[in-house]
């Protein structure tokens, strides 16, 4: 199964965090993106599913449409659940390890209880050979690749 972290500069900079989960792409809105570092826990928002198009998508959502801004794949790869992935979703768990460009080892998404909207998650590396204690995020959108970015619509919107 695949992952795919698209950086997304809509109203503010944050990155899109997607598992192929079911025939689909589960995501999460991460706003300070992702960590190699254990001690790090990111917040994940959890958003609606995407189609498994959407994880080859690159341009720039014109304005009118939701998210409207630049989005790149800012890292993707080969995704691995401990157990069934839809099971751990339920469960408010999911362990899971990644084998990316950027981000590699165990993981977790782990559910805040007693938040209301059953929507906020953490994102949580692993202590393990891949953890980073000084990982410092580093954004791709540069001007040479904004420039070559085309405006169009995601799949999303399109089906």
């Amino acid at each position: 199964m695949k992952f795919i972290v698209h950086e997304h500069h809509a109203t503010r900079l944050h990155y899109d965090f997607r598992l192929e989960i079911g025939g689909v792409l589960k995501s999460w809105a991460i706003p300070k993106g992702p960590s190699m570092n254990p001690s790090d826990k990111r917040l994940a928002v959890r958003v609606e599913d995407h189609l498994l198009e959407y994880g080859e998508f690159e341009g720039i959502i014109p304005k009118g449409y939701y998210g409207a801004g630049p989005v790149l794949i800012w890292d993707s790869g080969e995704f691995k659940a401990e157990g069934d992935p839809e099971a751990g979703l339920k469960q408010g768990k999911l362990r899971f390890s990644l084998d990316g460009k950027k981000l590699k080892g165990s993981f977790s998404l782990v559910l805040m209880k007693g938040r209301g909207s059953g929507k906020e998650w953490l994102l949580i590396k692993s202590q393990d050979a891949f953890a980073q204690k000084d990982w410092t995020l580093r954004e791709e959108l540069t001007p040479q690749k904004k420039k070559r970015l085309q405006e169009k619509i995601p799949p999303c919107e399109t089906s």
